[in-house]
Parts: C-alpha cells; sequence; structure tokens
C-alpha cells in the first residue's frame, strides 16, 4: 500500500484505528430519511453520496441498537456502512426496467436498488452461494421487496439463459476484501497475493456474464471492497479490452470520493480515471471501488417473456378463491397480475418475468402465502410489502403499552376484545407481520426464527 499511496499510506493505516462507520439506508417503499431521522432515538447525518443513506457514530450505534429497533423488524431502513451505498446509488435504476444485482447476498444493494424501482419492473437478485442466497431472500422480504425474483444460480448459466435481457446490472463482484479490515479484522487473515490473483480471475469471468446479459444501450457498475489495482483499475483495463462496446461513464468525485488511478494499470489509459475509489482516511466509510459503464449501440424491443416453469403452475380456479376470500376479509383492494404455485406455497410473480423452469428459484416475487386445505395463511413477505391503509384492520402496539412491541416480537399473544380475524400488527402505523383475533385475544404470527430471546 506504501508503493501505491506514498506518504499518505500512514493516514490510512491510522484509519485503521479508528471507529468502523456505521449506517443505515433508508427504505423508500416505506418511508423517507428525513422522516426516520426524526422518529429514531439517536442522532444521525445524511451519506452526501445516497439520498437514501444516514450514517451515526460507533458508540451511538452500540448504544442504541438499531439493528433490534422494531423499525427495523417493519423493514425500514438496511444497516450498511456508507461507502457500500455508492455503487448501486450510481447504477440509476428506475421503475420499469430489467435489473440484474448478479452476486447480491447479502441484499444491501438489491434491496437498495428495490427502494429506486418503487416495485416497478424486474428486479433479479442472483447469488451463487445457497447459504447467502438464503440471507439474500430474507433481507429482499424484511424490506418488502414485491418484484424481485431470488436466484441461486452461476453468472454462467444465467447468461446461457438471458443473453442480452437486462436494462441495467451491478456487479459487486467478490473480492480480497481489504475495505472491510476495519469492520472484520478477521478478514485480514486470508488476505495474500494468490486470494487477490484468484478474485481477479472470477471477477473476470463474473463480467464476462454480465457483458453477456446486458443490452445494448444498457448500463453495468462494477464494484468491489478492496483496494488491489488488480480486482479494480485493471479488471476495468481487462474488461475494455475484451469487449470495445463497453465505455466507461463518468462517476461523481465528490465529498472525499477520488478518481480512479490510470497509472495503477497496465496502459494507463485515461478513461479508468472516469471510475471511483473511495478510502476510508478520506471518506467516512470501510472503503470502495466502482466504475460505470455502458454497452454501445441500441437496444432493440423487449420481447414479452414467458412466464411458464415446470417448477410450478398456476392456482386452479377453487385454490385462488380461496384466496380472494382471504383478501376480502383481510385487505383493502386486491393483488392482481400472474400467480405461481409451487407446492402448497402462492407467488405473485414480478412483471417482466422469465420462464423460470431449469432455474435454482429461492424466491419467486411476492411470497403471498399457504393453501391449506379449506383456507388461506398469509405468509410474513406480504404483511412487510404492503402499507397499513392496505389492511382492513390493524393492531397498533403504541397503543397497547410499552411492553406490547416486546411481547409481539417475541411471539407472545396479545390481549384483544375483539373477533376481526386477520390483522396487521403496526408499530408507529408500520406493519410488523400478522396476527390472528379471535374471542379476546390475538394469535400471533411473527415467524419463529425471526422471535426475539431476551429484552430488545
Amino acid at each position: 500500500m506504501e508503493t501505491l499511496l506514498g506518504p499518505e499510506a500512514a493516514a490510512l493505516f491510522a484509519s485503521y484505528e479508528e471507529p468502523k462507520a456505521v449506517g443505515l439506508r433508508t427504505n423508500p417503499l416505506k418511508t423517507d430519511p428525513e422522516t426516520l431521522a426524526r422518529a429514531l432515538p439517536f442522532e444521525t447525518t445524511p451519506v452526501p453520496w445516497c439520498e437514501t443513506g444516514l450514517s451515526c457514530d460507533a458508540e451511538t450505534a452500540a448504544a442504541a441498537a438499531p439493528g433490534k429497533h422494531p423499525y427495523h423488524a417493519a423493514g425500514l431502513y438496511y444497516m450498511q456502512e456508507p461507502s457500500a451505498m455508492y455503487p448501486a446509488a450510481q447504477l440509476g435504476a428506475e421503475p420499469g426496467e430489467r435489473v440484474l444485482d448478479l452476486c447480491a447476498a447479502p441484499g444491501g444493494k438489491t434491496t437498495h436498488l428495490g427502494g429506486a424501482m418503487a416495485g416497478r419492473g424486474l428486479l433479479v437478485a442472483n447469488e451463487y452461494e445457497a447459504k447467502r442466497a438464503k440471507a439474500l431472500s430474507e433481507n429482499v422480504e424484511r424490506l418488502g421487496l414485491t418484484n424481485c425474483l431470488v436466484l441461486n444460480e452461476t453468472p454462467e448459466r444465467l447468461a446461457a439463459r438471458l443473453p442480452g435481457f437486462f436494462d441495467r446490472i451491478l456487479v459487486d463482484a467478490p473480492c480480497s476484501g481489504e475495505g472491510m479490515f476495519r469492520k472484520d479484522p478477521e478478514a485480514a487473515s486470508y488476505w495474500s497475493e494468490a486470494h487477490v490473483a484468484a478474485c481477479a480471475r472470477t471477477q473476470g469471468a463474473v463480467l464476462d456474464a454480465a457483458f453477456a446479459m446486458l443490452k445494448e444501450g444498457g448500463t453495468l457498475v462494477y464494484s468491489t471492497c478492496t483496494f488491489s489495482p488488480e480486482e479494480n483499475e485493471r479488471a476495468i483495463e481487462a474488461l475494455l479490452s475484451r469487449f470495445p462496446d463497453l465505455e466507461p461513464l463518468p462517476l461523481p468525485h465528490a465529498f472525499g470520493v477520488s478518481a480512479g488511478v490510470p497509472a495503477w494499470s497496465a496502459t494507463g489509459d485515461e478513461r479508468l480515471a472516469r471510475t471511483a475509489r473511495l478510502w476510508p482516511h478520506r471518506v467516512r466509510g470501510e472503503g470502495h471501488f466502482a466504475a460505470k459503464l455502458v454497452k454501445r449501440g441500441e437496444a432493440p424491443p423487449a420481447a414479452a417473456p414467458a412466464k411458464k416453469s415446470a417448477a410450478g403452475s398456476g392456482p386452479s380456479r377453487q385454490q385462488l378463491a380461496l384466496y380472494r376470500a382471504f383478501e376480502a376479509q383481510a385487505l383493502a383492494g386486491t393483488i392482481d397480475g400472474d400467480f405461481l404455485l409451487l407446492g402448497a406455497q402462492l407467488y405473485r410473480l414480478p412483471d417482466e418475468c422469465p420462464a423460470l423452469a431449469g432455474l435454482r428459484v429461492v424466491r419467486p416475487g411476492l411470497h403471498l402465502g399457504e393453501l391449506k386445505k379449506d383456507r388461506f395463511e398469509p405468509n410474513h413477505a406480504l404483511a412487510l410489502a404492503l402499507p397499513a391503509e392496505r389492511f382492513r384492520h390493524r393492531y397498533e402496539l403504541r397503543d397497547a403499552g410499552e411492553r406490547a412491541v416486546d411481547a409481539y416480537l417475541r411471539g407472545e399473544t396479545l390481549p384483544s376484545d375483539g373477533d376481526r380475524g386477520w390483522l396487521a400488527v403496526t408499530y408507529d402505523g408500520y406493519p410488523l407481520g400478522w396476527g390472528k383475533e379471535s374471542k379476546g385475544t390475538i394469535k400471533n404470527f411473527y415467524p419463529k426464527g425471526l422471535r426475539r430471546i431476551g429484552a430488545l
């Protein structure tokens, strides 16, 4: 690092002794940064390169435990260090587009893109490692994304299925993680020159797959959380040599964000100065690199994708009637679109959803619930995907005493004097999950795997 940064390397190393940066990225599907900042019981400051980003100091975060706040359970924000908010903010995802997050776990950038898309269009979140794909799916659920297809595929297999399919692609590539050494000191023990070289080879293969899936006229953002030129400037240099149709676009260099360094590449391509580096001694964050590229050419008209799947089918008329009966009792309005039945589990497919047959699907859209023998039972995902006004009946925990939210998140039965059936359990008007009111009590349907142990 001394070779790259010279005297400035001392400032970088000194930054590792400072407290780690803590960030909360607001979920615009549920609230806005100003409203959230006023409601949180601790001070935050805006993240300058992300309009939905907030940050706080490590001491405040340790005392306030924002990851345990009911707002977190309701999906109002995602815990994400500030520099990690930069890449997705630069992709420019818009409602109605087809967007891919190719290396998506644990879901910080996926949920960022989902917020920008406002539930319209298709967001595909792919993760190769099955365990990490499960964590990704859980975060997609918590933040209430309704247009997201979660896959557990290799980039190569996905590219073979969906050539030229996406308007925008984010590749937050697996890397040597030098930017995580302060946040996760154990990460330093895995570092070696051989590991950097192996990561660079993997990144090249992933970028090749991304290029194949990008439409002409489409946008690609590549990012890492490492500092090595082999995985950053040189990775983009090699990509440009393989695919001359790609052209780097300038990224904003403000608020301490630095330009990429052409001199750290083999050819000195001056276009690499359009990339961006976030150094932890220059910004409030752990460190990131990003590059934005456009695939030159005019995009062809989008073909309507097939939605048939060998893994499932649409519900029968009788099965759909069970769901509609639940909907009439519990929801204000209807959910329409294309439905998919996997076993007894009912999903609403995203618009523009491709054919799923042969793909390893983790979450095929919005999980509505389960069809039982003579009834429909809603899934937790449905409660988190809708605003409070979409529910016919609600139970506000703020009105039920100071211990009520703790009791609900522990999975306890709640007291009531009604018999309204399915209802949304809310905190400050934000749905936390389902309850079912009958004969003076509310049965708790907060998922067992999410229930809290100990005080909040």
